[in-house]
């Protein structure tokens, strides 16, 4: 048996919603690179057409190449926890496996199995999140987390006191994923559901938002944000680098956030905006 793989070569900007994108294909299984990311598939089981689309599409907003072979059939599973490491988040959260053996060391012990969806902690705007959340009081807070992912940011919301956390994202297998990783951290106060902000209703404003996408989403999204904050509520961003604050604090100023902090890591940024 031999996988089909497809390598695809992209700004850090757009990996995530491609991945997204291709999975709509027939790819199941994705693996990050500096590059940008792997994709794979059993034999030839994928929509060629919808992804000559997305090639062509995602080619009049930046260089994107796509490379396809063939390669002998690995157990992924096995592979990924040879290299997967817990990740550990100013001593005071540890984001692991459940192969991974639990430490009360560490105030918050989150467990993520990514499968499908984006959101280990490993990535720079991940892990930068989580820093920011735990320097937020969460507690009796009801929190948005747009573009969830494996649910992570939703996970540790709730481990920090939240009454309410809803969480959304465009990508099925997330939902999927989001759901089991909210049971296993026994976080019941989290709805998941499958969609974007512009489609979904909601029934109440929130006083925290997090969202972690990219630039191009956060821009277009930010009144959707600034509509459904409190007032002096707090907006958690990123997905950016730092090089993009300007055009995001630009937008977000004139929507009516102020600024309350950044941060950079490894040139991956995140705001901390308030509603007026």
């Amino acid at each position: 048996m031999y996988h089909t793989r497809l390598v695809v070569i992209c700004e850090p900007d757009f990996s995530e919603i491609l991945m997204a994108e291709i999975a709509e294909t027939g790819f199941d299984t994705f693996m990050e690179n500096d590059k940008g990311f792997e994709a794979y598939v059993e034999a030839e089981n994928f929509d060629k057409q919808l992804l000559e689309e997305i090639r062509e599409r995602y080619n009049q907003q930046t260089a994107v190449i796509f490379y396809q072979d063939r390669i002998q059939k690995k157990n992924w599973n096995e592979e990924w926890e040879k290299s997967y490491e817990p990740v550990i988040v100013d001593d005071a959260c540890i984001i692991r496996a459940n192969f991974h053996q639990p430490s009360k060391q560490y105030p918050y012990d989150i467990v993520i199995t990514p499968k499908m969806s984006f959101g280990t902690g490993h990535h720079a705007t991940t892990y930068l999140m989580v820093k920011s959340q735990l320097e937020i009081d969460h507690t009796n807070k009801r929190v948005m987390d747009a573009g969830c992912g494996t649910a992570v940011l939703s996970v540790m919301a709730s481990k920090r006191g939240a009454s309410f956390v809803d969480a959304f994202d465009i990508d099925a297998w997330s939902i999927e994923n989001g759901k089991e990783n909210a049971e296993v951290n026994h976080c019941n106060n989290i709805r998941i559901r499958q969609g974007k902000i512009s489609e979904l209703k909601f029934e109440e404003p929130f006083e925290i938002i997090l969202a972690n996408i990219n630039k191009n989403i956060l821009l277009m999204e930010m009144p959707y944000y600034f509509a459904y904050l409190k007032p002096g509520g707090l907006l958690l961003l990123s997905g950016f680098y730092e090089h993009d604050i300007p055009d995001l604090l630009a937008k977000a100023e004139k929507e009516g956030l102020t600024l309350v902090n950044h941060r950079v890591h490894e040139t991956w940024a995140t705001l901390l905006l308030k509603r007026k």
